[in-house]
């Protein structure tokens, strides 16, 4: 990870807060066909690896008994407010804005829909988990620099302890990786690995 530039180096230092595995969510941000699929209607290339430790992360967060909260796309006309700027991709109901085949939402798994980047935006996504008390959320999934990145924001701003799991995040290129890294852990959150994850509840 690059060192914080002068500004953002002006942190206090990083405490890590003691908060459990059942006060602790993981969403995963839009790993769906539309991004994953080399036919998809935006795919990001070779997918593989990061969809690896995705599925890594969701095993090691239901065997610590935290939450799982998947989130997709779900547009429903071509007059979507998010098409001014994107081509129409994750339709309601078509193939496009399903999970991924290699992943599996749990039947007791929130899967969600959200019609802008974040997914916190317009839906009850914050609600739900304040109804569990959720004081922690561990971010991953694609676009990093996009969906991923305004997730991890509204987290930020409502208040909740935010960890990015960089290497369950795909971004769309390098360069963006590597500024969504910076800023995340210089203004709003913490990156860690699937590893660190791991480590800290097998605690």
């Amino acid at each position: 990870m690059s060192e914080l530039d002068q500004f953002s180096r002006k942190t206090v230092e990083q405490v890590r807060l003691p908060i459990t595995a059942e006060r602790t969510a993981l969403i995963l941000v839009d790993l769906v066909n539309d991004y994953l699929e080399p036919d998809g209607a935006m795919p990001v290339p070779n997918p593989q690896a990061m969809l690896a430790k995705a599925d890594e992360l969701v095993g090691i967060i239901r065997e610590a008994g935290a939450m799982v909260v998947w989130v997709r796309p779900g547009h429903f006309e071509d007059d979507d407010g998010l098409f001014r700027k994107r081509i129409r991709h994750g339709f309601v109901d078509t193939e496009g804005a399903q999970i991924h085949g290699s992943l599996a939402p749990l039947s007791n798994e929130r899967v969600m829909t959200k019609r802008r980047y974040s997914a916190f935006f317009q839906t009850d996504l914050d609600l739900y988990l304040r109804e569990h008390r959720v004081e922690r959320v561990i971010v991953c999934g694609v676009a990093a620099n996009i969906c991923v990145r305004s997730t991890v924001h509204d987290a930020f701003f409502n208040g909740y302890d935010v960890w990015f799991a960089r290497d369950a995040s795909q971004a769309t290129g390098q360069r963006e990786e590597e500024s969504t890294v910076h800023d995340i852990q210089g203004h709003f959150g913490e990156v860690l690995t699937v590893a660190d994850v791991r480590a800290e509840y097998s605690r």
